[in-house]
């Protein structure tokens, strides 16, 4: 895959004429040329349902006289730039009002929004359309010279339709029971997938193909690898946030697949015409992307008239500049890390694969901000991957214990590992007792809410007092553990009859049980403390996080005077006997309603920074000026100052 790559959308509807009246070869390629683009992905089929080319299975554009895809794709190609073909999957508004039928229904078979709503409809793969789709995507791949096929919005459905009904019942699936209709949209999705590589493979073997359905999940592996490379798109302004890329970036790249990371220049999202991104936004944007281990792709919507837009270009080529001097140092990269964070989301997608979406909020996204800021090497891992290769591996919040997890984590805990568990985490699936060793035993639920947490002196910033928690706590007795901090209820619960001053009723000052403690597998904090961070946002819960990680890693790989807001990841060239740290800072803000975004960015001076490598390096330098760094190297550290960080900066130690 290409480092720098365009994801040029064309949804044009019937009503707009003189399609690509402006398009030449010649402002084409030199728009490409000046946003340093080496990849376009250029339009088959729109979601209005049209072609873009002459097509014995579709219609071309109404308002279009000639074969734009095939003219776009001779220019990339002319210029040595890829060109994949996008295929409109799930929606084709046109085909929609021929055949209704066709559409996935509701319980209520009603097909989405209904007509008289300016929206898109989507298509059931149960059905004929899945055979026309099919005969698309082989016309383009006959006649066109492209370099991969972008099928959209596609995924598993719930579906009512009669299609879907009537296999259901040849099956002895009930269509009443909302757990088996899951697993018709599961079949499904499995036959669109199974029956789409075949197709492609027949024409042109292992060509590649990839389903986008908006975020990958964690842990539905099955899914990630009916895709020959991964694509994650992650606007930051288009409803995804800045949390949501890092947070699916960590936990793709150790699948061991080639992906990229999608934003766009808009600046709000997907369909915006006439809005743009301020350049240090994509500056950092794609830098995020190289950082965690990922090649590039910046969402363009080209106008009906076919004239890819100047200021676009410019605002391109002023991130992949920047981008094209820094590939070398990008290829081929191992992530490094300390901790393992399971995933909430991968845990729920393996026993209940239907409830796991989260493309933001939540446990996981509290946990990768705390990491983050924490300055903390981490990968996100789900029930399959290898826990061995870290130091600690995070439980967040409602991790219960199957048999099979048990057996992984014990092994983890015996060669050494250490587990940080909360709320819920480490419980039997009934919640009512522990089936790791922290040094604890479970008593109840608690029945205050909100509480307090007290640690012991000394161990917070702020110093030694009590903080409140607004999330639900577990009660929990210390056995043999080491307790870090206690829990204080309030005097009593809010309600009409009792309650005191604007929001809850003060601490009683008097323990209530354990808030915090360490005991053989770990340390176990009695707060759902990552989804309160998402929520709250609150110092004591990082500060409480970072103090677990800090006793169970000791010396961890990396320390560093980086602010909060900075983001730092270690990665491995195995081939190039290199390591190179990626340093990040910029603060996203918010504008309008919930919109983040990133205008001004401060360098920051003089960052101390502190490598606890397995090697011993032989030079550092600066990348890509190729500066060298003077440091130290003594016991283990290896010690050195950046003078400055400009919104990226890679630090490359040769070992």
């Amino acid at each position: 895959m290409r480092f720098r790559q365009v994801h040029l959308d064309f949804h044009t509807s019937e009503c707009i004429h003189d399609i690509g009246s402006r398009f030449s070869k010649i402002n084409f390629q030199e728009k490409l040329r000046l946003g340093h683009v080496n990849s376009v992905t250029v339009f088959s089929k729109c979601h209005h349902g049209w072609s873009y080319h002459p097509s014995e299975y579709n219609d071309m554009h109404p308002g279009l006289t000639f074969d734009l895809l095939g003219e776009m794709i001779a220019a990339a190609h002319e210029i040595d730039v890829a060109a994949p073909i996008y295929l409109s999957a799930g929606p084709d508004e046109k085909l929609a009002r021929r055949h209704p039928e066709w559409l996935i229904r509701n319980r209520e078979d009603v097909p989405g929004l209904g007509f008289l709503e300016p929206c898109f409809h989507h298509f059931c793969m149960n059905t004929p359309y899945l055979d026309l789709l099919i005969n698309q995507v082989e016309e383009v791949l006959k006649k066109y010279d492209g370099d991969g096929i972008f099928l959209d919005i596609v995924g598993v459905r719930k579906c009512y339709c009669q299609y879907c009904l009537g296999d259901m019942l040849r099956k002895g699936l009930d269509p009443l029971c909302e757990e088996d209709v899951w697993k018709q949209g599961e079949d499904t999705y499995a036959g669109y997938v199974e029956r789409m590589r075949a197709a492609v493979d027949a024409i042109k073997p292992g060509h590649p193909v990839f389903h986008n359905a908006g975020h990958i999940t964690r842990g539905r592996r099955d899914l990630v690898h009916a895709n020959t490379h991964l694509e994650l798109e992650s606007l930051p302004t288009g409803g995804w946030g800045y949390d949501h890329f890092p947070l699916s970036a960590r936990y793709v790249q150790q699948l061991n697949m080639d992906f990229l990371g999608m934003t766009g220049k808009f600046h709000s999202s997907w369909g915006e015409f006439g809005g743009y991104k301020h350049p240090n936004a994509l500056r950092y944007e794609t830098a995020l992307s190289l950082a965690n281990g990922a090649k590039c792709s910046i969402g363009d919507q080209l106008h009906p008239d076919g004239e890819l837009e100047e200021a676009t270009y410019r605002l391109i080529g002023a991130a992949y500049e920047e981008v094209e001097q820094k590939e070398a140092w990008c290829e081929q990269v191992e992530s490094v890390a300390d901790v393992g964070l399971l995933s909430l989301e991968a845990y729920k997608a393996k026993l209940y694969p239907h409830r796991a979406q989260e493309r933001t909020g939540g446990s996981d996204t509290g946990a990768i901000r705390i990491l983050l800021e924490g300055k903390i090497l981490f990968d996100v891992i789900d029930m399959e991957s290898d826990f061995g290769k870290y130091r600690v591996i995070i439980l967040p919040d409602d991790i219960r214990i199957t048999r099979g997890l048990k057996e992984k984590l014990n092994a983890f805990i015996h060669r050494g590992g250490k587990l940080l568990a909360s709320g819920q985490s480490a419980m039997n699936n009934e919640g009512t007792s522990f089936e790791l060793d922290f040094g604890i035993r479970w008593l109840s639920e608690n029945l205050y809410r909100p509480n307090y947490f007290r640690p012991l002196t000394g161990l917070m910033s702020i110093g030694s007092t009590s903080f409140v928690m607004y999330s639900q706590s577990q009660r929990v007795a210390c056995t043999e553990g080491t307790v870090l901090g206690d829990m204080e209820n309030p005097y009593f619960n809010r309600g009409p009859f009792a309650f005191c001053s604007h929001q809850h009723t003060p601490n009683k000052k008097e323990p209530a049980g354990l808030g915090m403690a360490e005991g053989k597998s770990g340390i176990y904090i009695a707060w759902p403390v990552f989804k309160e961070y998402a929520e709250k946002g609150s110092l004591v819960l990082k500060e409480m996080v970072l103090l677990a990680l800090r006793r169970l890693l000791e010396r961890p790989m990396l320390e560093t005077g980086l602010p909060a807001q900075g983001i730092a990841v270690l990665q491995h060239q195995k081939e190039k006997h290199r390591y190179i740290l990626h340093l990040l800072y910029a603060s996203p803000i918010r504008r309008g309603e919930k919109i983040e975004v990133i205008e001004d960015v401060v360098p920051i001076y003089n960052i101390e920074v502190v490598l606890r490598l397995p090697v011993w390096a032989k030079r550092i330098y600066l990348a890509p000026q190729q500066k060298e760094m003077d440091y130290k190297q003594e016991q283990g550290e290896l010690k050195f100052i950046l003078p400055i960080l400009d919104c990226h900066q890679m630090v490359v130690i040769d070992i």
